[in-house]
């Protein structure tokens, strides 16, 4: 029976990583066959580049990788802003007026359906257009102004669980020793809370990088972003050039996950050395 026990959460555990990774792995596979068809492998040439030479060529998938870029950029920073500041209210500030209405508020993106977000977004981009002029239809600032509207959500439950578990006695020592309270936030809090928020920056990247329910509301015919182009094409039928841009997709997002969590590694270790040196 032990033995049987000991085999089967690593059982489990392959089974669970196949069924996750084996698909897109089969993917990127792909994306170096020869033949047209996605689902056939042409064993008789040998693989080839040619539809990472194509996909490049495309200058409409390449307008709207850049688009799609640019959103997920200016949709991270901005969520980062706003879902640190509402994490900071709704943890450090006890209870106020408002602050159960703020939670709700915060929370709401996290439970509500795509399709009911999108289709609110434009019955209110529309109703403002008609009343102040602004937005002028609907294009970058609309997609942008959605995706913020979700992504701040997952920033904001990210920023509390990391303050819930804060020692605020390292913020107390500071100001015993005569650091004023934004000197404190910038030189202790945000140094301590940087890896949460570093975290929240790339979830809000992904969310924003492959919304499309929300984007297809909120984008207007000038302003095709990179997932809609993929699921228009997708619903014509796949051709192997989308395998390549998958493939890119998984990439850049797998070096950037890397990269931060190498970076949060040897943050933790220079703190660790300084906490040692700190108290010998």
């Amino acid at each position: 029976m032990i033995r049987h026990r000991r085999y089967f959460v690593p059982t489990m555990l392959a089974f669970g990583f196949a069924f996750l990774y084996v698909p897109i792995l089969s993917m990127i596979v792909y994306s170096f066959n020869n033949s047209r068809l996605v689902t056939v492998w042409d064993s008789a040439h040998s693989p080839t580049l040619k539809w990472y030479v194509l996909l490049f060529q495309n200058t409409q998938i390449m307008s709207a990788a850049r688009l799609s870029l640019g959103i997920a950029t200016l949709n991270a920073c901005i969520s980062v802003v706003l879902g640190t500041l509402a994490g900071l209210a709704l943890v450090r500030f006890g209870r106020f007026k408002g602050r159960t209405l703020l939670g709700a508020m915060t929370a709401a993106p996290l439970v509500m359906p795509e399709i009911i977000t999108g289709l609110s977004m434009l019955m209110l981009f529309v109703a403002m257009e008609r009343l102040i002029g602004w937005p002028a239809g609907r294009g970058i600032t609309t997609i942008t102004i959605a995706h913020v509207t979700f992504s701040m959500a997952y920033v904001t439950v990210i920023i509390q669980s990391r303050l819930a578990n804060f020692d605020e006695s390292l913020e107390e020592a500071a100001m015993d020793l005569g650091a004023r309270p934004h000197i404190v936030f910038f030189r202790v809090t945000l140094p301590l809370i940087m890896p949460a928020i570093i975290s929240g920056w790339l979830l809000s990247f992904t969310l924003s990088w492959d919304d499309v329910v929300i984007s297809q509301f909120a984008a207007g015919p000038s302003s095709t972003t990179l997932p809609m182009v993929i699921f228009s094409k997708v619903r014509l039928g796949v051709s192997p050039d989308v395998n390549a841009l998958a493939t890119l997709m998984v990439l850049i997002v797998a070096s950037g996950v890397v990269a931060s969590a190498f970076w949060v590694r040897a943050s933790e270790r220079r703190r660790a050395r300084e906490m040692q040196l700190a108290n010998p």
